[in-house]
C-alpha cells in the first residue's frame, strides 16, 4: 500500500527535467526511447503527438492509476498517478533518466533544473480559498481579516520556497493550488474540483562530473519524503482533510 494514499483523494509523483538545449525530435530517437520504456512497462501503449510537437506515451487512465511520459522541446517528464508504492513511481523515473542520456543524447551539463514533485489532490465542492484559510490559518498579522463581516476569501494560495544549500541550487517548494474563482463565489455554484498541495524538490544547474541524474533524483526523493513526513502531512494535509470531512 502506498504510504501516502490515506492523506488525500489522489496522489502522484512527477519528475521534470528541463534542459538548456532542445531534445531530439526525429522519428528514430523518439520511437527508440519510448519502445525501450515500453519494454519495462508494456501497458504504456497509448502514444500520440500534440500539435506543438510534444510526444506522449501513457497507460489507460480509466482505472484511476496510470503511468505517463512526455518528451517536449526542452523538457523530459515522467509521472505516475496513484502508484501502488512510491518506489514504483521512482523506479519509473530512474529508468527514464537512465535511458535519456543514450537515446536522447542528454548530457548532465545541459541540465537547467531537475524537479521531483509529490502531488496531493482533494476533491471538494465549495470555496477552496476559504477552506484553505480556515484549515491552515493566515499569517498572524492577517488573522483578523477572516472576521470581516460577510467577507469571502477570493484568493488564498500559500506557498513557500526553501533553499537547502548555501548556493541555493537545491530547493524545496510547498504550494497550495485552489480552483475557485470569483464567479463561483458570487453565484454560490461550485463544481467538484481538485484542491492541490504540491511538495517540489528542485536541483538547479548542470550536474558535477562525478554525479548522474539518477543519483540526483534519489537526493530529491529524500527531500520530498522528509518534508511530507516531518512537516506537510501533519500540518497541511491532515488539517485540510479534516476541514473537508467536517463540511
Amino acid at each position: 500500500m502506498n504510504r501516502y494514499s490515506s492523506l488525500s483523494d489522489d496522489f502522484y509523483v512527477n519528475m521534470n527535467l528541463s534542459t538548456e538545449m532542445e531534445l531530439p525530435s526525429n522519428r528514430d530517437s523518439i520511437l527508440h526511447f519510448f519502445e525501450s520504456l515500453q519494454k519495462k512497462y508494456p501497458t504504456m501503449r497509448n502514444f500520440y503527438c500534440r500539435e506543438k510537437g510534444d510526444f506522449i506515451l501513457e497507460e489507460d487512465k480509466e482505472q484511476g492509476h496510470y503511468r505517463w511520459c512526455t518528451v517536449e522541446s526542452r523538457r523530459l517528464c515522467s509521472g505516475q498517478v496513484n502508484p501502488g508504492h512510491v518506489d514504483d513511481a521512482l523506479d519509473q523515473h530512474r529508468l527514464v533518466l537512465e535511458l535519456a542520456p543514450y537515446m536522447l543524447s542528454l548530457s548532465t551539463i545541459e541540465c537547467e533544473a531537475l524537479d521531483l514533485l509529490f502531488g496531493f489532490d482533494f476533491t471538494y465542492r465549495g470555496n477552496h480559498n476559504q477552506l484553505v484559510a480556515e484549515a491552515l490559518g493566515l499569517n498572524p498579522g492577517f488573522d483578523r481579516l477572516l472576521e470581516v463581516p460577510h467577507a469571502a476569501v477570493v484568493n488564498y494560495e500559500p506557498t513557500v520556497t526553501l533553499a537547502l544549500d548555501d548556493e541555493c541550487r537545491m530547493q524545496c517548494r510547498l504550494s497550495v493550488e485552489t480552483r475557485t474563482n470569483a464567479f463561483q463565489i458570487r453565484t454560490g455554484e461550485f463544481p467538484e474540483e481538485q484542491l492541490s498541495v504540491y511538495v517540489t524538490a528542485r536541483r538547479y544547474g548542470g550536474l558535477a562530473a562525478n554525479t548522474n541524474y539518477v543519483e540526483t533524483l534519489d537526493r530529491l526523493a529524500k527531500v520530498c519524503h522528509d518534508m511530507v513526513d516531518n512537516y506537510v502531512a501533519d500540518h497541511v494535509l491532515k488539517p485540510l482533510a479534516r476541514a473537508i470531512s467536517a463540511r
